[in-house]
């Protein structure tokens, strides 16, 4: 496997030719037509302006042998002074006129890689890492910006060289010809650098994809490690990214530096060969001393592009690259397929799983013929050990996963024809750790609903325990959440989390419960937030306390992906089954009975 085994690449990653990655870039060109019809305007007179520079030079070293006056020498020097100010003036606006046009389709190619990263479903996040998906977003389609302005560099030097080799086959055929039978050379060494140079900046990608990918993952754990003391390890998993990038650079530098040596000792030998037949030729009479002079000091000018190009090559490759992994990213297939778009009006929020089969891999069954009927407005726990399918179940209702057999019906339609933005709207998901983004309280209950008076917020904020939880915060619903929501304790990013949902006024609320310890009070206050949400929309609870699982109308008991029991709390007790045995190790301790009962165990 050696050193850069951690290259590979991703599932989705597609091969372009050349060809198709072109047509698709100048594809994004599309709305920018006028600027770069403009900036072509402007290459095309750059080039004759820059061509004219060595034919100026050599018309005054002819000049210079028939005793030219001052008029005709200020002259020269004149042309020579308008040319340097117009080579200046034009290509800064050539620059200013490429650099806008890309900026606009980075800006763009950005925007429709993150939203397509935004709309594939969990199942591709559990795949793929997110760092490497940023490093897409961010570093691959800069590149993509850079190579195009490259491009347009490269191309106005071969204008140029193309005016410069007109007027070099006018001056002097034999030589010109001379001059041509050098290229073959210069694109065969180039050529031979293409290939090696476009692998290995891949390479240097995808390493620092890792590397972006590390910093991202140590950051967001940074106080998990810190509990564990665990700064050295995270710091040796990070070095070892970044030695690979470093490595991987280095074999790239390796690489492009053997380009402009190897070209610049070819087009030596060939200013030699130059030199020396144009001399015989001045010497014979067959050509002036100018022209001669134009041949030596256009010969950089008329290999420059090729040199520039292979020069570039890396750049050119690496933007190459990065359009092909931008690309792949916007182009990726989804494992969620709608097969409609068919508009959702307000549910009733019947749920039904028909005879569904479901895995996560090949080997990781989940659901096996799988049946469940949700009743409207029915509130169901789902119980059961770790494993037995509860979560795929809530996964699969939000429709982030694809089911492989079976029908999933929403008020008897298939949840497959649904136009997934306006079924989402009326969900309402709560997970085990509840997610909050930087800012205020007040906006993160807003996210769902952004439209949401402050208040209406402030109103049902008072029914949740009197209001006493709003209290707790320093500036009430304006309280800065920090990171992640990290200056509210647990209770309270609960509680924040299901006031998002109860904004929102869901049809069908999902709620996988946390585990964490909290208090008495704030359970309280959690469960009355929860009533308010459960009264109105089916209600699908993943249970982990006792007073939610007393809550619900029935209760589903799990175990390997099929349902073992049903009931009540009280039916389910008598049973003596499964549920009991959960009761019994997980939800008994939490019980007002078994809390009296162990007071006065320890009073005895």
């Amino acid at each position: 496997m050696g050193f850069f085994a951690g290259l590979n690449d991703e599932k989705y990653d597609r091969q372009y030719t050349d060809r198709v990655l072109v047509k698709r870039m100048v594809a994004y060109f599309g709305t920018q037509i006028k600027r770069l019809v403009t900036a072509s305007i402007i290459i095309v007179i750059l080039g004759f302006i820059g061509a004219a520079l060595p034919i100026t030079v050599s018309k005054m070293v002819d000049l210079i042998q028939d005793q030219p006056t001052i008029l005709e020498i200020s002259t020269i020097g004149l042309i020579l002074v308008g040319v340097a100010f117009g080579l200046w003036g034009l290509n800064w606006l050539r620059r200013a006129l490429i650099i806008r046009s890309v900026g606009d389709v980075v800006l763009d190619i950005r925007s429709r890689a993150f939203r397509a990263a935004a709309e594939h479903d969990l199942s591709f996040y559990d795949q793929f890492s997110s760092g490497r998906i940023v490093s897409r977003i961010t570093s691959d389609t800069n590149d993509f910006g850079q190579l195009v302005v490259i491009i347009t560099d490269v191309v106005a030097q071969f204008i140029q060289a193309f005016i410069i080799a007109y007027v070099l086959f006018k001056t002097e055929l034999r030589m010109a010809l001379l001059m041509v039978g050098f290229l073959p050379f210069i694109f065969a060494i180039a050529a031979g650098f293409r290939e090696m140079a476009r692998r290995v900046t891949k390479k240097g990608m995808k390493a620092m994809s890792d590397v972006n990918a590390a910093i991202k993952e140590t950051i967001s754990g940074i106080s998990i490690a810190k509990n564990f003391r665990q700064e050295e390890s995270i710091f040796k998993s990070f070095d070892e990214s970044n030695q690979q990038s470093y490595q991987v650079n280095v074999q790239r530098g390796f690489v492009i530096s053997l380009v402009f040596p190897v070209l610049n000792a070819v087009s030596g030998v060939f200013v030699g060969i130059l030199v020396y037949v144009g001399g015989l030729s001045v010497e014979k009479g067959l050509v002036s001393i100018g022209a001669w002079y134009l041949f030596i000091i256009s010969l950089d000018q008329f290999f420059f592009p090729v040199l520039n190009l292979t020069s570039f090559w890396a750049q050119i490759q690496g933007g190459l690259s990065a359009a092909e992994r931008v690309f792949a990213l916007i182009d990726a297939d989804p494992n969620v397929i709608q097969k409609d778009k068919q508009d959702v009006p307000r549910l009733k929020g019947e749920i039904h799983f028909d005879h569904m089969y479901f895995r996560y891999s090949d080997k990781e069954p989940i659901l096996t013929d799988f049946n469940l009927v949700i009743k409207p407005g029915e509130t169901l726990a789902l119980v059961g050990h770790t494993g037995a399918g509860k979560s795929s179940i809530a996964k699969l209702i939000a429709r982030f996963y694809e089911y492989q057999e079976g029908k999933l019906l929403i008020d008897g339609r298939d949840i497959r024809t649904f136009d997934l933005t306006q079924y989402r709207r009326q969900l309402g998901i709560v997970s085990q750790v509840p997610f909050l983004f930087s800012g205020t309280v007040a906006e993160n209950i807003r996210y769902a609903a952004p439209n949401a008076p402050e208040e209406e917020m402030l109103k049902l904020a008072r029914k949740i325990g009197d209001g006493e939880w709003l209290e707790t915060l320093p500036e009430g619903l304006n309280t800065q959440v920090g990171e992640r929501g990290n200056r509210l304790s647990m209770g309270q990013r609960q509680l924040v989390a299901l006031m998002r949902v109860l904004v929102q006024n869901p049809a069908i609320f999902i709620l996988d419960e946390a585990t964490a310890s909290i208090d008495p009070f704030t359970e309280w206050q959690i469960q009355q937030a929860l009533n308010l949400i459960l009264k109105n929309s089916t209600s699908i609870l993943i249970a982990h306390r006792l007073s939610t699982v007393k809550a619900a109308d029935r209760i589903v008991v799990m175990q390997k992906g099929t349902i073992i029991e049903e009931g009540n709390h009280e039916s389910l007790l008598k049973q003596s089954g499964h549920y009991a045995e959960l009761y019994n190790t997980y939800f008994r301790h939490q019980s007002l009975a078994y809390v009296e009962q162990m007071k006065e165990m320890v009073s005895k």
